[in-house]
């Protein structure tokens, strides 16, 4: 006699239940079986001894299991991260005892249950883009790329005359992007900056256009708060800052009162990091904190983990294969690859042959959550997003 046994893909609750209505069981055991079907492996950061003692002991006698420091058994560590291991039942059994718990555990019950909670379910959200609303989250939205500067890595000096750059932004709409990104200064490495000014003498002549005669949302990409309000002012739909509010100390204030969505990217000087996606997730929760704290609402707030900014290539391969984590945030990501290093370097081609590279970034970052993908070859790109939308079961 011969068995059929096969390994079940499962990663949310909703999954966990469609299985097992398979099987036959009714609704009620459905229900109740399905938080056991999903496992969740989740980090927490320094916690004391005695808080990871307690969450330790606590996640064991649920029958789950949490690695803790060796030293924290007898406090001779000051500090631990705490890396528990458990279904989402025996978290929902944890959680209830926490909140019982002293030495600020029960506010740890509400951090690991909003993680939870950000990990079932994609993002969904009506992005109101000052007046264009953008549905996130019901299938993949294509940013198209325009560079109005002289010297960007791919493009640099091609749509630099504003005439041209609207040419380009009508086809660019045609070819399927759903935003326009426009950008004044180059961000390449080794590129020299240039102040607001001149930024906004190459910008807003484009921008000017492109509100009055587009649809689709204009994004400006910028991280001074000057050319962000001047742009706002113009008719710019979202901010797009690769420094994601800390380059300059104005920014969350101009875009939260121009009510502007806006995109968070991570970024930071040389390539050094304690641990690679903790410390995005850290950088970019103490943006997002900016942000609220200025007045910008969560649902207006988009996360990019800057593929190419602040990371070697080994690291820019790493944040690719873990970008499922950056879910933990519960805000939309944004994933720009397109023609970088990260693909030439690995498939040694120069800039104009790495659209296939491009293609494959582009279909793995949807498959591990990515909601906005920023590129220059929209039309190939927004095909390669409805392939992949559909084998992921998302459609428009």
């Amino acid at each position: 006699m011969s068995f059929t046994v096969r390994y079940i893909s499962i990663d949310s609750r909703k999954q966990a239940f469609q299985e097992i209505a398979l099987i036959g069981a009714d609704a009620a055991g459905a229900g109740l079986m399905a938080p056991k079907a999903v496992h969740r492996v989740l980090k927490v950061y320094g916690l004391s001894p005695k808080q990871a003692n307690i969450l330790k002991q606590e996640m064991l006698s649920k029958g789950g299991e949490a690695a803790v420091a060796r030293g924290v058994v007898d406090s001779t560590v000051e500090k631990t991260d705490v890396l528990l291991m458990g279904t989402l039942r025996q978290y929902r059994d944890l959680n209830k005892k926490l909140r019982g718990q002293p030495f600020g555990l029960r506010r740890l019950a509400e951090a690991i249950q909003n993680v939870l909670n950000n990990l079932e379910e994609r993002p969904y959200r009506v992005l109101n883009c000052r007046g264009r609303e953008l549905v996130v989250g019901e299938r993949t939205l294509i940013m198209g790329i325009l560079n109005v500067t002289p010297d960007s890595f791919s493009d640099g000096g091609l749509w630099f005359d504003p005439a041209r750059a609207v040419e380009k932004a009508h086809k660019l709409v045609a070819d399927g992007a759903d935003i326009i990104d426009l950008g004044g200064e180059s961000t390449r490495p080794g590129h020299t900056p240039v102040g607001a000014g001149e930024e906004l003498r190459r910008v807003m002549p484009v921008l000017e256009v492109l509100a009055r005669e587009f649809d689709a949302p204009v994004s400006v990409d910028t991280y001074k708060a000057e050319v962000a309000r001047q742009a706002l002012e113009a008719g710019a739909s979202i901010i797009n800052d690769q420094w994601a509010l800390r380059a300059d100390p104005g920014m969350a204030g101009v875009i939260a009162r121009y009510g502007a969505p806006v995109v968070l990217m991570h970024n930071q000087q040389g390539t050094q990091y304690r641990d690679l996606m903790g410390d995005i997730i850290c950088c970019l929760e103490e943006s997002i904190s900016l942000a609220r704290s200025a007045g910008v609402p969560g649902h207006n707030i988009i996360v990019d983990p800057g593929i190419g900014f602040g990371k070697t290539l080994e690291q820019n391969l790493e944040v690719m294969q873990r970008l499922a984590e950056l879910k933990t945030l519960g805000q939309p990501i944004l994933l720009g690859t397109s023609r970088k290093s990260m693909i030439g370097k690995t498939l040694d081609l120069p800039i104009d042959q790495r659209v296939e590279g491009t293609a494959a970034t582009v279909a793995l970052g949807i498959a591990y959550g990515a909601d906005i993908v920023r590129v220059h070859d929209v039309k190939e790109m927004a095909r390669v997003a409805e392939m992949t939308d559909a084998m992921l079961g998302r459609s428009g």
